[in-house]
């Protein structure tokens, strides 16, 4: 199974989740596999203070893996280890047709850049050579495909044509 990564960019509260969110269904829906990697600048935790596992993991554990018969998670702390970059993190999915990434916006992956007026910041597409289309609110001026915020099944299908992906 051949593995396509495309990213989406854009400053936080944009709405790139939301895209990820539309889009994936209409992928899924084709019969691909698609797989997530959502960077994140936050802190996070998705263990629950004071379970068994939690616990182990202050206790000093690595990696901690859950496991139950509807989901697994890996919970792997770096301890001080620099955070690993895009590519070891794609190495650790399983295969999939598809990765949309959510963040790594400086990675020299295929990206759509998720622009909203409110947000006040300018677009990052004349400076990134790496945006190849644009979901916006606004009326950008450039020769990149803009599509509608909510236009997912047009955003879906330039994904698969940009990475060749036949369906």
């Amino acid at each position: 199974m051949t593995r396509r990564v495309f990213g989406l960019a854009g400053p936080s509260g944009s709405g790139k989740t939301t895209v990820i969110e539309g889009v994936i269904p209409v992928l899924t829906g084709m019969g691909l596999s698609v797989s997530v990697i959502k960077h994140t600048h936050h802190g996070f935790d998705v263990d629950t203070p004071g379970k068994d596992s939690w616990r182990q993991r202050q206790a000093g554990a690595k990696e901690i893996l859950l496991a139950s018969d509807m989901r697994w998670v890996l919970m792997h702390e770096l301890r001080g280890a620099p955070e690993p970059e895009l590519p070891q993190q794609l190495a650790r999915l399983s295969p999939c047709d598809l990765v949309l990434v959510e963040g790594f916006k400086r990675q020299p992956i295929p990206k759509l850049e998720v622009y909203r007026r409110a947000n006040n910041k300018p677009p990052v597409f004349p400076t990134d050579a790496h945006i190849v289309a644009l979901a916006s609110d606004a009326d950008p001026q450039t020769e990149l495909p803009v599509f509608s915020l909510t236009d997912y099944a047009g955003i879906a299908h330039f994904i698969l044509r940009h990475l060749g992906i036949a369906r």
